[in-house]
């Protein structure tokens, strides 16, 4: 490897250790990763004839725009893919979609709540995404349980049951949609190969949780109630809610169609939801029409987290610049000879790491570090894929910095990382070995 090489590795790994101490520093992760993309490639452009054999003529600057724009293509329909399906959810939510969630949940036993959490979170997160379920069963939770310390029981539940519920589903966790775009795993493939280990990951962890509550759960009447949240009409909050979700079910099911990129789905399905909303709120008296301004789609697309779209746009162009200059391909080759190819290890450690560090640029990585192969456990819906979508989505339950998920409880319910790491940690560590053992026993009863 050369200097120049080495000196873009190192920038990249200090930018990658600045982003997982983005807790300490207080700088936001979206910055550090912009700041890493530019100056990855601006190193790269000193001598950037070394890495690109041009066909162009002596036009490097020329080559490297068409590698630059090459891999911004394929970046860019993971984050529209993600603006598309936030707005659909803040639609939908906004609009009263998830009361009957609440509904749904009602119970007085401790226990047979911490199972509807469980199950409703698993399929929930893996039609939306991790991040949104989380976010409305921890606001569903606060309406429910109002003892402190149960709460957290049930928020750590909600991390876990968040990131196995989107590891099986190809919409369900960001790392999932790059592998499904990337075109490694197929919609059909991950859901019937990993949703069994993935319950599973989430029931024997539910199991244990389960032991620690005991009792009864005291309701007001207030907590029960369901509050309308829009001006729209009842039969109106359903279809936005049916065509919202119901959307996003059938984005899978429009790329088997279509064969058309899933982005395109999911701007379809936007499009949808935003003319009949639309015609919902242009049919509203002037008075309601004032409140209903601000749950419209031209609204609510100002609430897009665009911090977030913006962290994954530079921390996935920045591993692009790895890929082109050799680092990946170098160090899948290393963990291959290191462990022998054995891609369950191999895997297993990357969820590993997943929990410590952001798992989009792992997952970003290997996907630059492997290439596809026509057969085999590196082919499309190979051993290797389909376990790194399990394992990068699962992984990160085992802190609750490791994933999107558990960083938002963690924020909404002010939960500790000494507390999630003493009482939940090796709880969510069983729950992946099983599910990793989960998959094994799969491939060696079919095989």
């Amino acid at each position: 490897m050369s200097t120049l090489s080495i000196a873009i590795v190192i920038f990249f790994i200090i930018g990658y250790f600045f982003i997982a101490i983005e807790s300490v520093t207080k700088i936001n992760k979206a910055a550090i990763a912009l700041l890493m993309f530019v100056v990855c490639w601006t190193l790269f452009m000193i001598d950037p004839g070394q890495y690109i054999a041009t066909a162009i003529g002596d036009n490097i600057p020329m080559a490297v725009s068409e590698v630059i724009e090459h891999h911004l293509g394929s970046t860019s329909t993971t984050l529209f893919f993600l603006m598309g399906a936030m707005t659909i959810v803040e639609v939908v939510d906004q609009n009263g979609g998830f009361n009957f969630v609440r509904d749904t949940l009602h119970t007085k036993s401790k226990r047979a709540l911490l199972w509807r959490i469980a199950f409703m979170t698993f399929i929930l997160s893996a039609i939306l995404d991790n991040l949104t379920t989380s976010i409305v069963m921890i606001m569903i939770l606060r309406k429910l349980v109002s003892d402190k310390e149960d709460r957290m029981i049930y928020a750590a539940l909600v991390i876990i049951a968040a990131n196995s519920g989107g590891a099986f589903s190809p919409i369900g966790d960001v790392t999932t949609i790059m592998l499904w775009n990337k075109g490694v795993i197929t919609a059909a493939g991950v859901i019937t190969e990993i949703f069994i280990p993935s319950l599973v990951s989430m029931m024997i962890p539910a199991y244990i949780l389960s032991l620690h509550l005991k009792g009864e759960l005291t309701f007001t009447a207030n907590q029960a109630k369901s509050v309308a949240a829009s001006e729209l009409t009842t039969g109106q909050r359903k279809a936005v809610f049916f065509l919202g979700v119901g959307g996003l079910i059938f984005v899978p099911i429009f790329k088997s169609i279509t064969h058309l990129p899933p982005f395109v789905g999911i701007l379809l399905v936007l499009g949808v939801l935003w003319t009949v909303t639309e015609i919902f709120y242009s049919n509203l008296r002037e008075v309601e029409e004032k409140g209903a301004m601000q749950k419209r789609v031209t609204n609510l697309l100002s609430r897009i987290d665009i911090s977030t779209i913006l962290f994954f746009l530079g921390i996935l162009m920045a591993v692009a610049c790895l890929e082109t200059i050799g680092a990946l391909t170098m160090l899948g080759e290393g963990l291959n000879e290191a462990f022998s190819g054995n891609y369950y290890l191999i895997n297993g450690i990357i969820g590993v790491l997943s929990s410590v560090v952001d798992n989009v640029p792992l997952v970003a990585g290997c996907m630059g570090m492997y290439p596809v192969a026509a057969e085999g456990a590196m082919a499309v819906d190979g051993i290797f894929w389909q376990l790194l979508a399990y394992c990068a989505g699962v992984g990160g339950s085992m802190l609750i910095i490791g994933s999107a998920a558990g960083v938002v409880v963690m924020g909404l319910e002010k939960i500790t990382f000494g507390w999630y790491m003493k009482r939940i940690t090796w709880i969510a560590f069983v729950g992946y070995l099983a599910g990793i053992g989960c998959y094994w026993l799969q491939n060696a009863i079919i095989s």
